[in-house]
């Protein structure tokens, strides 16, 4: 990855499940653009479902014609993912991350487990009945591609 490469993408798309393909084929396309490993760009898409399905499953609780934005940077090598929805809110954040909870009995519950084994930093905003923002990074500069990086 190209640490000078700067690039930015905002979509809002409603909350149908279908649109879940939709964000992982966006962050796919933008991160794709520089020198990723098949691993760290399934990872991503992963962690970016996750959230965007959070958003529409919990968040919207299954209403189909709520909106879901996903904004998307990259700078210095810095993949940042916000996903925001103005759903029903988190009551209690830390517990939401914890692995195996979920409000949905029917669901696994590992959406925040996923996000946090796969990116480097994962930071929930939520207010109850105001909506969640997850936010993701990772950094895309491999170790020995930064090592490069300060040789030249």
């Amino acid at each position: 990855m190209d640490k000078n490469k700067e690039n930015f993408v905002r979509l809002q798309f409603t909350s149908i499940p279908d649109n879940v393909a939709l964000a992982r084929v966006l962050i796919s396309s933008l991160v794709a653009q520089g020198d990723i490993t098949l691993t760290d760009l399934e990872e991503i898409k992963v962690a970016v479902s996750e959230a965007v399905s959070n958003s529409v499953i919990h968040g919207y609780q299954g209403q189909e014609d709520k909106l879901v934005t996903i904004e998307a940077s990259i700078s210095k090598g810095i993949l940042k993912v916000l996903i925001e929805d103005q759903g029903v809110g988190i009551e209690d954040v830390e517990q939401a991350m914890s692995p195996a909870f979920s409000t949905d009995p029917e669901r696994m519950g590992l959406g925040f487990v996923f996000m946090q084994s796969f990116m480097d930093d994962v930071q929930v905003i939520s207010t109850l009945g105001k909506g969640t923002k997850v936010i993701l990074e990772k950094n895309l500069i491999k170790e020995n591609q930064a090592c490069s990086h300060l040789a030249n």
